[in-house]
């Protein structure tokens, strides 16, 4: 969200300013000033206690703070290893938000230029800006969040590579990157249906990026519509079809699941977060659907949407079913519940480091050797 989620005003010494959280955590309890005076293990073991830091002095001593409160939060492990996949995910889960939690109590202030009020802090006015929109007043930011917002605007400026597009995806903030692109391969490869001959219409639901949609555009599909939940997606959607000379093509038309009224397509493109887990932030929402939520949604108005002889393709890792999530069996059944059959289905195995050089010490690491990426064909049954 780009709004700030807590209207909580904090006086501290000459300090007034709101809190600033994107995904929604909760301003804190306690708040004490730090500056470069504070041990490493004084500041982790407040931070664990629930008391955040708002630092003052240096903004690389901040930095370094942070580093070394990254290092104690790590070298905590569970007392007793999980014993199936399904706990080992659950407890991976559960020592990221700890993390996160922790590591979060650390916070600077902003003005509202965006400017870091720190000593020898750099220049993050124009990511701010794109993150945050225009600030009315003083906030503060935990220093974690605020390294995120960085980093997001240089994916931003810089683009990832997509080989199927033969150019650069530009991810805004908050908008889930495509850097794995053996699924967007899959798309890029895939037969089209005989119907996008005769109606080269297409959907992408859950668009992201725009990514998908643009790959149907350059595959000829002459109108792709795409929706989100995530107006920051749509955004960035638009701001890449722009870029790609495609933006007579692709047309955002809202954040429902599926475009407006009763419009039907030859094909209806879906690659739903992989993982059935609540979301604990926007960027998780590109991996965690609670419930297996938008997957369902899709398949069960797919049948209604399709053109004769269209097609729907289900863009879906099998992670979930190596963790124990949800077997096989389960989405067959979902698939034929919504009145569909398989006509094809195409693999591919992952590329992203953690498939290719796993860390053995990784709770998760089997499930993630094993992954396969499926691209689904559904037709009427």
């Amino acid at each position: 969200m780009s709004d700030i989620h807590r209207p909580t005003t904090f006086s501290l010494s000459t300090l007034s300013a709101r809190w600033r959280s994107e995904n929604g955590t909760p301003p804190p309890r306690r708040l004490i000033a730090a500056d470069r005076t504070l041990r490493a293990d004084a500041a982790y073991r407040l931070a664990c206690e629930g008391t955040a830091l708002l630092w003052h002095g240096d903004y690389p001593d901040a930095l370094r703070l942070l580093h070394a409160m990254r290092r104690r939060a790590e070298r905590r492990r569970p007392r007793s290893a999980p014993v199936n996949p399904v706990d080992a995910f659950r407890e991976h889960r559960r020592q990221r938000a700890r993390h996160a939690r922790v590591l979060g109590m650390l916070l600077v202030p902003l003005d509202p230029e965006h400017r870091i009020r720190l000593h020898r802090a750099p220049d993050v006015r124009a990511a701010c800006l794109a993150a945050y929109g225009p600030l009315l007043d003083n906030s503060i930011v935990s220093l974690r969040e605020l390294l995120g917002v960085i980093g997001a605007h240089q994916w931003r400026i810089r683009g990832v590579e997509v080989p199927a597009l033969g150019a650069r995806i530009h991810p805004h903030y908050g908008v889930f990157s495509p850097v794995r692109g053996e699924y967007v391969d899959l798309v890029a490869r895939a037969p089209l249906p005989v119907a996008a001959l005769d109606h080269p219409t297409a959907f992408d639901l859950g668009t992201g990026t725009g990514v998908l949609a643009a790959v149907l555009a350059r595959r000829g599909l002459r109108r792709v519509l795409v929706t989100d939940a995530n107006p920051r997606a749509l955004a960035c959607a638009r701001d890449n079809a722009q870029r790609l000379g495609l933006a007579d093509r692709v047309e955002t038309v809202g954040t429902a699941l599926y475009p407006p009224g009763d419009q039907r397509a030859a094909l209806i493109v879906c690659n739903p977060p992989w993982l059935p887990a609540r979301p604990s932030s926007s960027l998780d929402q590109g991996v965690y659907d609670q419930d297996s939520r938008m997957l369902h949604g899709f398949l069960e108005s797919l049948a209604d949407r399709l053109l004769p002889g269209g097609e729907g393709w289900l863009v879906l890792s099998d992670l979930a079913e190596h963790l124990g999530l949800r077997t096989r069996a389960e989405l067959l059944t979902a698939i034929a519940a919504a009145g569909l059959r398989v006509t094809g289905r195409f693999d591919t195995v992952p590329r992203h480091p953690r498939a290719t050089a796993p860390d053995r010490s990784d709770p998760l690491h089997a499930a993630r050797a094993a992954e396969i990426t499926s691209l689904w064909s559904l037709t009427l049954a």
